[in-house]
C-alpha cells in the first residue's frame, strides 16, 4: 500500500493554526484544466483564495480536494481545486505558512480570446450574430 501524502494533512493543519490564531488563510493555486475556479481572476495561472469561514460557505477539505462556495465581485460560484494544485498556504496578516511543489500537468487553462496553437489571432472587430 503507498504511502499517502503529506501534504492534505499539512493544509489543515495550517488552516486550523490559522483560525485559533485570528489570521485568514489563503491558498495559493497553480490553475489547470481539473480546477475549478472563476477565470477572470485567473493571473498568470495562478488565483490566490481567501478560505477563511467568513469567505467560503460549506469548506470541505479532504485528501483529495478543497471544495467550497464563494462570492467573487456578488457573483457565487462553486469552487473545486485538487490538493495536488495547491503550491502554498498562508495567513494573510503575516506571510507564515506553508509551501508545496507542483508539477507541471500541461493540463493549462486555454487563456479566453486565445486563437488555438499554430493559429493567428482572429484580426477586426469581434462580432455577435444571432442565431434563431
Amino acid at each position: 500500500m503507498a504511502t499517502p501524502s503529506t501534504q492534505p494533512y499539512l493544509l489543515r493543519a495550517i488552516y486550523e493554526w490559522c483560525a485559533d490564531a485570528g489570521y485568514t488563510p489563503q491558498i495559493l493555486v497553480k490553475v489547470d484544466g481539473r480546477t475549478r475556479v472563476p477565470p477572470g481572476y485567473v493571473k498568470d495561472g495562478e488565483i490566490v483564495l481567501n478560505i477563511g469561514a467568513a469567505a467560503t460557505r460549506n469548506l470541505t477539505m479532504d485528501n483529495e480536494w478543497i471544495q467550497f462556495s464563494a462570492r467573487f465581485s456578488g457573483t457565487s460560484y462553486e469552487i473545486a481545486i485538487p490538493v495536488d494544485r495547491v503550491a502554498a498556504i498562508f495567513a494573510r496578516e503575516n506571510g507564515e505558512g506553508l509551501q508545496f511543489p507542483v508539477s507541471d500537468t500541461g493540463l493549462a487553462l486555454p487563456q479566453p480570446g486565445a486563437a488555438p496553437e499554430g493559429e493567428p489571432p482572429p484580426k477586426g472587430r469581434p462580432s455577435l450574430k444571432i442565431v434563431k
